[in-house]
């Protein structure tokens, strides 16, 4: 089973039981007295997809994959929490100017604004950072400084969520290697504050985090913005 997914109601119902009665016997699980060959699909289904496990005892409980994956159920409804995005942005300075990237896939087509990626499981902020400078520029940075945390969300002009994101920002310095100039994704190109400040397709924020990077003391900035484009 992709964790990404939600699950099916039953399904949501075995692992919620799970998640507040650990080790329960078949019986237990089919609170809701569905369909025993019904009911039998469904937790056959959490099992093969790594989340569910039978024991010695022929009880059912959750696996390690399946108790990360009940840390993320809303238990209060039917289904999987939204969460914010973790990700991180980073700032190229060379000789005065600043590499920006104009982003060729939706959401955002079109855009221009600092590169980064998701920050993933088990990696820490810097690390990210250093694999998405070199993956999304072919660079290499001397120096890495995490100036900043922003925590930007976005809303359609009809007030709904679009977003949610945690970036922590990074100034690199010292930058070396050949640039990468287009790739599928995207473009990759040096300017100058001002010349990106006069872009008219320029991501909300862009003035707060070149505002940051040359802060001397970690900031954190919280915004929100009314966007179009996505």
């Amino acid at each position: 089973m992709k964790t990404g997914i939600e699950p099916h109601p039953i399904q949501f119902q075995i692992l919620r039981y799970l998640v507040f009665h650990p080790k329960a016997r078949f019986s237990e699980l089919n609170a809701l007295k569905v369909p025993t060959d019904q009911f039998t699909f469904h937790l056959k289904t959490l099992v093969d997809g790594g989340l569910v496990t039978k024991t010695e005892e022929g009880k059912y409980d959750l696996t390690i994959v399946g108790k990360e994956f009940g840390n993320r159920l809303d238990t209060d409804g039917v289904g999987v929490e939204k969460l914010a995005k973790v990700t991180t942005l980073i700032v190229c300075i060379k000789k005065g100017k600043y590499l920006v990237q104009q982003r060729l896939k939706q959401p955002y087509f079109g855009y221009y604004g600092f590169f980064g990626g998701k920050i993933k499981y088990g990696d820490t902020p810097l690390q990210t950072a250093k694999r998405e400078l070199e993956d999304e520029t072919g660079l290499m940075a001397k120096k890495m400084t995490l100036v900043s945390l922003k925590h930007k969300m976005d809303y359609s002009e009809t007030g709904k969520l679009l977003e949610d994101k945690y970036f922590f920002i990074f100034r690199a310095e010292g930058i070396k290697g050949k640039l990468i100039e287009e790739f599928e994704g995207g473009r990759n190109l040096w300017l100058t504050k001002t010349e990106i400040l006069k872009i008219p397709n320029l991501f909300d924020g862009v003035d707060t985090i070149l505002a940051s990077i040359g802060k001397k003391q970690f900031s954190y900035i919280e915004k929100k913005y009314k966007v179009r484009g996505f």
